[in-house]
């Protein structure tokens, strides 16, 4: 199949993009990064629910974990005492492979935001991920309850995303929203 739908920047990229630059009085020099792939963090309110959407549903690979001190964390601003337990997932192999960390911080109960539409409230608001058949996707999400959510999967106009790729939008099990980006076969 061929690979030139993967190097159309999506919206995820262009907000990534945006996000990087908007914490800096100017631009970075080209190259300055040791490495360009961001990780994300997540808190979620059921970890094995969570980890078991993204690694059955979505295909994310389970890495090793790593526990962070209740001192560090609360030293470095991330939370107020309480120590993290950190579970890793990965999209694609090796040191660029996209990073997932979900955690669900034990004697808490994190607020839900409001999830309802992308525009509801500010933050990250979905994550985009592509794929090579959507009806595979769409077969692995089925198997665990999930549904796409409004008219998904859509195809998108050749304008976006050239050769015949389609959207579709799910949710995780924390109702954040999960865009899959690929070729419906």
């Amino acid at each position: 199949m061929p690979r030139r739908w993967m190097r159309t920047p999506t919206l995820m990229t262009a907000l990534l993009v945006a996000l990087a630059c908007c914490g800096a009085a100017h631009a970075a020099e080209p190259g300055s990064f040791p490495s360009t792939t961001i990780d994300l963090g997540t808190v979620v309110s059921d970890l094995g629910a969570s980890v078991r959407f993204y690694t059955e549903g979505i295909g994310f690979r389970e890495l090793s974990g790593f526990d962070v001190p209740a001192e560090v964390a609360t030293d470095a601003g991330l939370t107020d005492g309480k120590a993290l337990s950190i579970k890793v997932l990965a999209l694609g192999d090796g040191e660029r492979a996209t990073k997932l960390k979900l955690m669900q911080v034990a004697g808490t109960t994190p607020r839900r935001g409001d999830v309802e539409f992308i525009h509801s409230h500010t933050g990250f608001r979905y994550l985009t991920i592509l794929v090579e058949d959507t009806g595979a996707a769409l077969e692995r999400l089925g198997k665990l309850g999930v549904k796409p959510i409004a008219k998904s999967p859509v195809r998108l106009p050749e304008s976006l995303v050239p050769g015949g790729m389609h959207l579709t939008v799910v949710r995780d099990p924390d109702g954040n929203f999960v865009e899959l980006i690929g070729p419906k076969r």
